[in-house]
Order: structure tokens, then C-alpha cells, then sequence
């Protein structure tokens, strides 16, 4: 999806034009955190090494997988300047903390990695996310969850979680949460149709 970007590519288009081979997978780029993913590979890397022998590839994609939450945030200051927002003076919404979709796991969480590389930039930062254990996000992140909706919006929304209720929503309802003549939307797993964003007034990016 990094090289897709520099390509000008969709990367949804790459995969669905692949998806026309019968055995193909349909991997999806993402936040990939969690407490097994996200660690066991280490484990692995850690005896090649002690043996002598360095796993190169195993070590590039988790290098790749460790920076990906900066990436989004760094990508969405990107469009939001390039927008003519504000930065230092806006605010950007994310919706979901938990590692994978629907379930209450924040454990390495990548959108974690994110908020923080936010929060570097100075941007105010609203999280929600309906599966988390709100006081647990407050006690281990310091994170408190606030309300992202029409009475409190932001200039940029990034669905960081595929929980199924932010798949429910429909674009213009995802608008209502928004201000400003150009807000940005950063769909990360690319769960709502590009088109239909665009169409509601988005500035959309997305892996």
C-alpha cells in the first residue's frame, strides 16, 4: 500500500483486479497490533539470530507494520494542509482503539501509534470507539473518550477500526461529524466505497 501510494494507485483496485485469479488471497493492508501478530514474530527473529542468521524479510515487514500507524497520522497532516486546514487549530477525530474490529482488545494497538504521532503535530485528538472498556482506555493511554457527532465535529475523521457499527454508517452520516468546506476522511481498512465519501464532499485517503 506504500508503494500504491507513490504510485497514484488504489489499492482496493490492485486487490480486486487480483481477485480475479480463482486461488488468490485477499489481504488487506491495515493497523496489524495485537498481542499475537504484532509480538510473535520477535520470537522467531530473536532464535534466527542467536543462531546466526538474520531473517531479513520477517524483520522488513515488521518494520513496515511497527511505522504504519505513524504513516496514516503523517499522511492525513498531509491532506489537511494540503486542504488549506488549519492544523495547529483543528481537531481530528478517530474512530476505534482496539487492535482488530469488534472486540474490546487494545492491546498494541497501532492506533495507538497514531494518536500519538497526532498529538506530536499539536492537533487536538477525539477518540471513540463503542467495544473499548473507556475507563481501562483512560487508565493505561490516558485516553478518554469523547463524543465525535454532529454537536461536536472535527476537521478530519480517520475510521482507524472496522467495527461494524462504522461500516453501518452511510456517508453523509460520517459527514455530520465533520466542518469545514474540505474535511479529510482516512478509511485505513477501506470499509465504505470510495465514491460514496467523495460524493458526500470528502477528501478521501485510505491504505
Amino acid at each position: 500500500s506504500v508503494l500504491f501510494q507513490r504510485m497514484d494507485i488504489d489499492t482496493q483496485d490492485v486487490l480486486e483486479a487480483a481477485g480475479t485469479k480463482w486461488n488468490f488471497l485477499p489481504f488487506r493492508p491495515g493497523l496489524v497490533g495485537g498481542h499475537c501478530i504484532g509480538v510473535d514474530p520477535y520470537y522467531l527473529t530473536h532464535k534466527a539470530e542467536k543462531l546466526g542468521y538474520i531473517p531479513q524479510v520477517i524483520l522488513a515487514g515488521r518494520r513496515i507494520n511497527d511505522n504504519m500507524g505513524r504513516y496514516v497520522a503523517r499522511n492525513t497532516i498531509k491532506l489537511m494542509v494540503a486542504n488549506g486546514i488549519d492544523v495547529a487549530r483543528s481537531t481530528i477525530g478517530v474512530l476505534g482503539l482496539t487492535f482488530k474490529e469488534n472486540c474490546p482488545d487494545t492491546r498494541n494497538s497501532k492506533v495507538l501509534d497514531m494518536i500519538r504521532e497526532f498529538e506530536d503535530y499539536g492537533v487536538k485528538v477525539r477518540v471513540s470507539d463503542p467495544h473499548a472498556n473507556a475507563a481501562e482506555a483512560l487508565e493505561l493511554y490516558g485516553i478518554e473518550f469523547t463524543a465525535i457527532d454532529t454537536g461536536h465535529p472535527v476537521e478530519a475523521l480517520v475510521i482507524a477500526v472496522s467495527h461494524s457499527e462504522y461500516k453501518a454508517l452511510l456517508p453523509h452520516e460520517l459527514k455530520a461529524m465533520t466542518r469545514g468546506e474540505k474535511p479529510v476522511i482516512i478509511d485505513v481498512k477501506c470499509i465504505q466505497p470510495r465514491s460514496g465519501l467523495e460524493a458526500a464532499g470528502f477528501t478521501v485517503w485510505r491504505l
